[in-house]
């Protein structure tokens, strides 16, 4: 058996699994608004649940990633984790080893073992959604980088921008420009609404663009060039074999069929074979990835 706990903003999810990958069990729970006792005290009784008899190592997929320097979390965007040594405090109330990954990260190693990417060498796995991540996994292992930052592109600028796209928007980072701030769902909203003066869901502005509403579908046109853009720079780097896309953004159908053929465009290439597809567990990748964060034992 296998758990894993994926440490959300606003929810705690856990999930056990045969070494077959099938789920036995899987539990969930709000997430205690800027408490960091209250939430280890959460994660260790669902643990109890999931594995009553305290055996099982426990894989966690964090908003946020342990820093090589201090061994303590950073980057996370819930605020209570951060410089907190989470993985020592775990193991000390859990009584059992516990291994820690970027949820992005946790998502991409579900996708490449029995998700949408399984068998692929290389895996870019991306999250769209509040935020912009993504984690990057060669031959069925996650690639972290020395930093832990490997895969954060969407703190990386809007590649080739137009004149009205600069200097580009704040970013909570400190930055502006950033991928995040135009490809997260809040920002195709702020986008539209810059342009409209109507603040529209991501998602409602992509089913009155298929309507035929002509400012939505303006929108959603500068939103598949910009994730091209972005895309094309990572294929340029890169050169993933595939491209897994999970958040809330990644329901959007019409990325599977015009980011692919854009792509030529931007791409240093005679041709650009890449797939972009839509993941496979869908919000269950984040925790069965931190699942698989421990190797299976017969």
């Amino acid at each position: 058996m296998r758990i894993g706990i994926d440490l959300g903003g606003t929810k705690i999810e856990g999930l056990s699994l045969d070494n077959d990958g099938r789920e036995l069990n899987r539990l969930r729970v709000e997430t205690p608004q800027g408490n960091y006792r209250a939430t280890l005290d959460a994660i260790a009784q669902m643990v109890e649940t999931l594995d009553p008899q305290g055996q099982t190592p426990i894989g966690i997929g964090v908003p946020g990633a342990l820093s090589p320097a201090t061994g303590r979390i950073k980057n996370a965007n819930s605020t209570c984790l951060i410089g907190q040594p989470l993985d020592q405090d775990l193991e000390a109330a859990l009584k059992r080893p516990v291994r820690i990954a970027n949820d992005a990260n946790c998502f991409a190693i579900s996708e490449a073992t029995d998700g949408a990417a399984a068998s692929k060498s290389v895996v870019f796995g991306v999250i769209l959604g509040t935020g912009v991540g993504a984690g990057l996994v060669v031959n069925g292992a996650t690639l972290t980088g020395p930093h832990a930052i490997a895969g954060e592109w969407g703190h990386n600028p809007l590649p080739w921008p137009q004149m009205d796209e600069l200097p580009g928007r704040r970013c909570y980072c400190g930055k502006t420009g950033c991928l995040e701030t135009w490809l997260s769902g809040p920002g195709i909203s702020q986008d539209h609404e810059s342009g409209t003066g109507n603040r529209v869901a991501a998602q409602d502005i992509a089913a009155q663009a298929r309507q035929g509403d002509p400012s939505c579908r303006n929108t959603m046109d500068r939103f598949l060039d910009r994730l091209t853009r972005g895309l094309a720079t990572v294929i340029n780097v890169l050169d993933p074999d595939i491209i897994v896309l999970g958040g809330g953004v990644s329901h959007i159908q019409e990325i599977y069929i015009e980011v692919p053929q854009r792509l030529r465009e931007y791409v240093f290439s005679d041709r650009v074979d890449t797939p972009v597809i839509q993941n496979r567990h869908g919000d269950a990748s984040g925790v069965r990835g931190a699942a698989w964060l421990w190797p299976t034992e017969r």
